[in-house]
């Protein structure tokens, strides 16, 4: 791990002590009192059998048995880079910042057009991701329309892990096609039992919101935690649609879905590595949309980060995303926004840089841009150093009053202590006349498209890539 990803500055939190013990006995008796639909026979088994009241698919989970399986909560979890090396600990106040999920939708980099997503998208995001120091993830921006959509999601995967070292979260359509995922990075960690050990991906399922274990994601649930491997199970909640208008009652219910969750993964396999985290965003009355730009969805999702530090589970956050349906200003500043919100207030695994067109669409300019301003964020959370060194007593008293500091060895010392910037631009105005007067959008376009035709990811062993081709193919006969 680089040092310079690691944040380590007191954050932002936005609940009291006080706030979330309300906010878990509330959800407690959400839980016992209202229960969850669970639409998987054999979750349902083993919730049965743990105790829990109901009938047919209605569940009523007992406020002790969440209470008892919150002792075997994993605080930290080691995610490492395709090759093993320790890449992201997942704890605390770190965080780590990476792109968003299956947008239908891209930003053609080279026309400027918004069209659907084909798989090259998906291999060039990678590419880009792998180049962004400030980017510490990848997940599939994208759903490729040129390949079997049954399949897409293994097509996705092989993408991803090809183009890129970093760590992967990953979606799979369903528990079939997710254990070819695995069987896949089983092969790219040396087996089964490597991967295990050192995990480089993670799976994104969600509950359905309100209050129900969907059949699909609770089978993927449950596969990951029988095997051991990180799982983030975070709601999509909508409030004034999918949960209550209400900022509390949206993060109650959201908690009692995600708890859940817990409790399944935890009956299945007891000390489950599992990411807590979720949404909820407002359904703005006027479009009828979500809306992920408005500051209650970074009020939701900052609560939901503070119960994860309360119940010690690491978080899942948001941030780089926009409402915007082109790359813009609007794009630049809720993406800004998100992304101060989110390092401040300390989420770990932290998704959706590039989104644009609330959800719907990627931006590799968004992406570009969005890792610029995280390492301003970095800068920032990484605070203020006061020694003797940096409060150069010693230095104002040789330069005195009327001298200068440009020319002194403590300036070259600590002048890249500072922050320097890629794309945001500082130049006077007849510099930056001279270079075409070009926006920030402008040169970020030229950036991404930089990397894409330079950048050359660190590439699979040729004998592990062929495997990974025969399992799709293997998977996918129209491959």
């Amino acid at each position: 791990m680089k040092e310079k990803q690691r944040l380590r500055i007191p954050r932002l939190h936005f609940l009291s002590r006080e706030k979330m013990e309300r906010i878990h006995g509330a959800t407690l008796t959400v839980l016992e009192k209202t229960g969850v639909l669970v639409k998987d026979p054999r979750a349902l088994e083993i919730l049965r059998a743990a105790g829990c009241g109901g009938d047919e698919e209605r569940v009523m989970i007992p406020h002790s048995l969440v209470e008892n399986v919150l002792k075997n909560a994993v605080s930290k979890i080691m995610i490492s880079d395709r090759n093993g090396r320790p890449a992201m600990l997942l704890e605390g106040d770190e965080a780590w910042f990476g792109t968003g999920s299956d947008t239908p939708h891209v930003v053609d980099p080279y026309t400027g057009r918004r069209r659907r997503a084909v798989l090259k998208d998906i291999e060039n995001v990678s590419t880009l991701v792998d180049a962004l120091p400030e980017l510490s993830f990848i997940m599939c921006s994208g759903i490729a329309g040129d390949v079997n959509p049954e399949k897409s999601d293994l097509h996705h995967f092989l993408a991803m892990v090809s183009r890129t070292t970093k760590p992967v979260v990953f979606t799979s359509w369903n528990a079939a096609n997710l254990a070819a995922i695995i069987e896949m990075a089983a092969v790219v960690a040396g087996g089964e039992d490597g991967l295990r050990e050192n995990p480089f991906l993670v799976l994104y399922t969600e509950p359905i919101s309100p209050l129900t274990l969907g059949q699909e994601s609770t089978q993927k649930l449950m596969f990951m935690a029988e095997r051991g491997l990180p799982v983030v199970f975070a709601p999509g909640m909508i409030t004034g649609a999918t949960g209550p208008i209400t900022l509390a009652g949206g993060i109650v219910q959201a908690n009692a879905e995600i708890l859940a969750g817990y409790v399944l993964a935890n009956l299945v396999r007891p000390g489950t590595p599992f990411i807590y985290g979720g949404s909820g965003e407002p359904l703005d009355m006027s479009s009828m949309l979500m809306s992920y730009g408005a500051p209650e969805s970074m009020l939701v999702v900052s609560a939901l980060t503070d119960m994860s530090k309360y119940y010690g589970l690491p978080s899942f956050g948001y941030a780089g995303c926009s409402d915007s349906n082109i790359y813009d200003q609007q794009a630049s500043l809720e993406s800004a926004l998100w992304v101060l919100v989110a390092g401040l207030n300390g989420a770990n695994l932290v998704h959706d840089v590039g989104y644009i067109n609330n959800g719907l669409t990627t931006s590799f300019e968004q992406i570009a841009v969005s890792a610029e301003v995280v390492g301003a964020m970095r800068r920032i959370a990484g605070g203020i150093e006061v020694d003797e060194e940096t409060m150069a007593l010693d230095l104002i008293a040789k330069v005195g009053p009327g001298g200068e500091f440009l020319t002194t060895e403590h300036t070259l010392r600590h002048f890249r202590d500072n922050w320097f910037p890629r794309l945001v631009a500082r130049d006077p105005y007849e510099k930056w006349e001279e270079k075409g007067r070009k926006d920030l959008g402008s040169r970020a376009n030229e950036f991404v498209r930089g990397i894409l035709e330079k950048h050359e990811p660190e590439l699979l062993d040729p004998r592990v890539a062929e495997e990974l081709r025969r399992i799709v193919r293997a998977n996918d006969p129209s491959a």
